[in-house]
């Protein structure tokens, strides 16, 4: 009986000394674990912050670009009809979102949502004005009749998208 009362005297402090030892392991192992996820987490916000800004820029200047004033100052001609002029507005402004269909991976759900919105509305704004004109009539009645739509709305069809990307990009770096 005596053996196993110092037995225990020796084997309950020694467990208590292990199992402290364990606890402070654990625990400096736990730190370092969350040290390096915390490096890693910045090593990849500092590789992905450029790409997402370039994101950004680069669908705000799509929606510039397809915006109905720029688009029409840009692609305007007076040599073809309302109907070749339509599909190249329209062809210019697919082009423009395939190239830059990979950016949707840097921008929120919401803010790719609110982009191809506002494409939609300035391909509708497009076809609804096209349809309202004879399909040989010369392109400049086709950018009259868009920017009389534009007019009449007071604004246009790309604002919404790009004030949400503005107000997106700020509260990402402020």
């Amino acid at each position: 009986m005596e053996i196993i009362a110092e037995l225990l005297k020796i084997l309950i402090p020694a467990a208590a000394v292990l199992y402290g030892m364990y606890l402070t392991t654990q625990t400096f192992l736990q730190k370092q674990f969350e040290q390096k996820q915390l490096e890693l987490k910045q090593k990849n916000t500092e590789l992905i912050t450029p790409l997402r800004l370039q994101a950004f820029e680069r669908m705000t200047l799509f929606l510039e670009r397809i915006t109905p004033n720029n688009l029409l100052v840009r692609l305007g001609s007076n040599s073809i009809h309302v109907l070749d002029f339509q599909q190249l507005l329209l062809r210019e402004i697919r082009e423009e979102f395939n190239h830059n269909l990979a950016q949707q991976v840097y921008l929120s759900h919401e803010a790719w949502e609110k982009i191809r919105h506002a494409m939609n509305e300035v391909v509708t704004l497009i076809n609804t004005s096209a349809a309202e004109l004879p399909t040989d009539a010369p392109a400049l009645d086709l950018s009259k009749r868009i920017f009389e739509k534009v007019i009449t709305e007071g604004k246009q069809p790309t604002t919404e998208a790009l004030r949400f990307l503005k107000e997106e990009i700020q509260t990402l770096f402020m």
